[in-house]
């Protein structure tokens, strides 16, 4: 039986989304802080296969969880609940390190919908346990794509580069994958908030080069001196798997 953690402060909420969750044949732990949370998450290292965090908690919120989780290499799914639906709100959560985020008030449908589609995932790997991975020898697959001396695992959400192993959540990959996607045209940081993020309205595009630097920090050599994904003036983003060879030409 999968287990889920819900944060929420508000008891009744919590004991709604405890019960139906329940219905849906889940075991469901509440807790009602961050503190608590991260106390069971990461120093009792209680096993959850999701977690269910609401921004707006008393002490730390679920952006401060969400980031001490992530910085702990716990890779847990989560899927953010608020009340703060701006664009702005929806971006914090993303770069914080949740995997979706739902704002309230929701339909219990899609949130029963999304926490499956979280539960499905099988890529979700504590990083401990990465470092002796290995990047699959042969030629690429549909579910990876080599540049240089990097593997990009889009099933499992992992980048590898030379002997190290990066676990990306969720959003770093989708990203990657969309730069990769459209490799060798710039891409403008408004296609990427409607593309990536399904965010249309008219969002402070900064959040998406907050991505670009970290994207950076893990595939350059030099960040500061990017040769894989670049700057474009006055157009956006461009992927370059190969920059030796387009020299070249």
């Amino acid at each position: 039986m999968k287990r889920i953690l819900v944060v929420e402060d508000e008891a009744h909420l919590a004991e709604g989304l405890r019960f139906n969750l329940e219905e849906e044949g889940y075991s469901v732990q509440v807790s009602g802080t961050g503190e608590d949370a991260l106390k069971r998450l990461l120093k009792d290292k209680e096993d959850f296969d999701a977690l269910l965090l609401d921004v707006m908690l008393p002490g730390k919120d679920g952006f401060a969880v969400a980031r001490a989780l992530r910085a702990a290499h716990n890779y847990i799914p989560l899927l953010m609940l608020t009340a703060r639906a701006r664009p702005e709100d929806v971006l914090q959560g993303f770069e914080s390190g949740a995997d979706d985020y739902l704002p309230k008030p929701f339909n219990l449908a899609i949130l029963i919908a999304r926490v499956g589609s979280l539960l499905r995932r099988k890529t979700w790997l504590h990083g401990s346990n990465l470092s002796s991975t290995k990047p699959t020898r042969g030629a690429d697959s549909s579910d990876t794509f080599r540049f240089d001396d990097k593997v990009f695992d889009f099933q499992n959400l992992r980048l590898q580069v030379g002997n190290q192993t990066l676990q990306l959540t969720l959003m770093e990959s989708e990203l990657l994958r969309y730069l990769i996607q459209n490799t060798g045209r710039p891409v403008s940081r408004k296609a990427i908030l409607a593309d990536v993020w399904n965010l249309r309205e008219d969002t402070d595009t900064r959040a998406i080069d907050n991505f670009i630097v970290r994207l950076r920090r893990y595939i350059e050599d030099k960040p500061s001196q990017p040769r894989h994904l670049i700057t474009v003036r006055g157009l956006g983003y461009e992927f370059v798997p190969f920059p030796d060879k387009k020299a070249a030409k």
